[in-house]
Parts: C-alpha cells; structure tokens; sequence
C-alpha cells in the first residue's frame, strides 16, 4: 500500500459512509465505482486513497472483480472496498469480467476504473458523473488520461495525439443507420472512442447493452452498439485520470496486432493496408522516436523498436481481419 486511506472528508460522503451508515438505512448509492484488478499491490493503494478521498454530492460505493491476484492486491481490497468478487485468472474476458463486477454495482451509474489510473484530483467522480446526472439521453462518458510524471518523451507524444487525452470535451452520437453507414472507417472509429481505463455507463443501458465477451476493445464495441441503438455519450476532460505505460515492443507489438484484427472487424478499418505503406509508416516512426528520445540514450533502443511494432502491429492485425470474413461490422 503506497499511503494510508484517510477518513471521511469535510462535506463529503464518501464510500466508506456508503457500505455502512447509507446501507444501513436502506439506502442505495447513486455510483458504484468498478475496480477490475489483477497484482496491482504496487499503485491500488493510491488509487483506493484517492476514491475514497472524492469529495462528492452522492453517496458512492467502490467494488473491485479481482482474477487471480498473488500480491497482496486481495487484502488491500479487503480492507478498501465495499465488496470484493474473486474469479479464476482463467475466467477472466474484457466484457464479461466487467459484466460480472457491473451486476455486483447497486448504483444507477457505473464508473469502470482500472487498478493503475489514478484520479488526478478529489472533483474527479463528481466530473465524471455530471453528464449523466444532467442528461439522461446519455449512456456513458469517459475521462481525459494523462502521462505518468515520469512518462517517456515518446509516450507523452503519442498520448498527447489519443482522443481520450484531449483537452476540449466533446459529445457523441449517431443521427440514423444510414448516417453510420456513410461514415469513413476511421471516422467510425473516432465517434466510438470511448476507454474505459476510466469511464462511466449508466447501468439501466447495460442491462440491455452488456458488455460482448471479448479478448480485447470491448470499450469501442459497447460505444459503437450504444450509439447505434440511438444513445449519446460524452467525453468530460474535466475528469482525469494519471494512466500511461512504459511496455516493453514485444508487448506493444501483440496488443497492437490484436487491437487492429478487432478494428478491422468492428469498423472495417485499416490504418496500414499493405506493405508499402507499411515502409512508409517505418520512414516516418524510426525517425521520429529518435528525436524524440535523443536527449536519453538509453531510451533510444525502445523507442527504435516501438517505431517497428507498432505500425508492424497495426499491418497485420488489419491484415489478418481482411482475410477473415468473419467479423463485427
């Protein structure tokens, strides 16, 4: 544990007060905040810190669905949560572990967090929620990600380009089938962005839009069946969260490969189509990353291989979706 959780705030309630003193008079709590966890011992700490220390007009709960944790991530969320659900590392699936901790929420909203975001400051749930709490033609919003202070130059150039980084808010919807179907790939691709490394989905569409059994992107497929069946949803930079990674290129090479088969599938969409542009991709990312990493020697060598896997990753993941009929467009 990275520092000790404090008490209850001055004016603020608080999901300590919800798993007692609200529950006690019968009370349910507006937001329910889902923590999905697996060996996050070494951030969960902070993040429970910072939940708990939200300071809000509602009362909240926190509920974590952790897969098999080794690390003492179990025991932090015995004593930090409000309920705990424990399946197999087998068990675990992007949309239905989420499905399974979501029908453990007694809230009407909905905040799916991840053990390593961070929220960035005591107004985030309050931001995160408001939309919905103002609008009920939303389904979810989803919050602004920034680096980690200790963030590699090219990862806080790449960041710095993510929809879910931007600093303007922004609403997404989606006027008719034939307006979805006129739509470009990638433009499809834009309305549906919607990460739920930090997000919030208002229960009573899940329960009729869960979340589709998935290895990976089940936050873009839930967006894009939501906005079809005629819902909104909202991106709230005012609520952020401190979430990036430092991967290793062999790692970023398979998720990107998976991440672009599933793109492919849903949106029919193919960033690197063939093997030239696969070489113009490298003429552009090898020397980019250099530049961006010059002033660090010995980040050179990650960033030369990042700018390898990840437009190797892209082209064959769009590859594989093309020659593969089956798919989720």
């Amino acid at each position: 544990m990275t520092g000790a959780m404090p008490g209850a705030m001055p004016g603020a309630t608080t999901g300590a007060m919800t798993g007692g003193t609200a529950g006690d008079a019968g009370g349910r709590p507006l937001v329910s905040v889902l923590l999905v966890t697996r060996d996050g011992a070494a951030t969960l700490g902070e993040t429970l810190a910072a939940i708990r220390g939200q300071r809000t007009a509602f009362p909240f709960e926190i509920v974590a669905i952790d897969s098999g944790s080794t690390d003492g991530t179990v025991q932090l969320l015995a004593r930090g949560a409000d309920r705990l659900l424990e399946i197999a590392p087998g068990d675990f699936n992007h949309g239905t572990t989420r499905n399974a901790g979501v029908a453990a929420c007694r809230g009407e909203l909905v905040a799916l967090l991840v053990q390593d975001a961070l929220p960035a400051g005591d107004d985030w749930l309050e931001n995160l929620t408001a939309p919905l709490r103002d609008d009920p033609r939303l389904a979810g919003t989803c919050a602004r990600q920034l680096p980690r202070p200790a963030a590699s130059a090219v990862t806080r150039h790449y960041l710095a380009g993510w929809a879910a980084a931007a600093a303007e808010p922004r609403v997404m919807e989606v006027r008719d089938a034939r307006a979805w179907s006129d739509l470009a790939p990638a433009e499809r691709l834009a309305l549906c962005t919607f990460d739920d490394v930090c997000s919030c989905i208002r229960r009573s569409v899940w329960e009729r839009l869960p979340f589709r059994a998935t290895a990976i992107a089940e936050d873009v497929e839930w967006a894009r069946d939501a906005l079809l069946a005629g819902w909104r949803l909202a991106y709230v930079p005012q609520a952020s969260v401190v979430h990036s990674h430092e991967r290793s290129a062999r790692h970023e090479l398979r998720r990107t490969r998976a991440t672009h088969r599933r793109l492919g599938d849903l949106f029919g969409l193919r960033t690197v189509p063939t093997a030239r542009h696969l070489l113009r991709a490298f003429a552009a990312t090898v020397p980019l990353h250099a530049r961006l990493a010059w002033r660090r020697p010995a980040a050179l060598p990650r960033a030369l291989a990042l700018a390898v896997a990840w437009p190797l990753g892209q082209y064959l993941g769009g590859r594989e979706a093309a020659r593969d009929p089956r798919g989720g467009r």
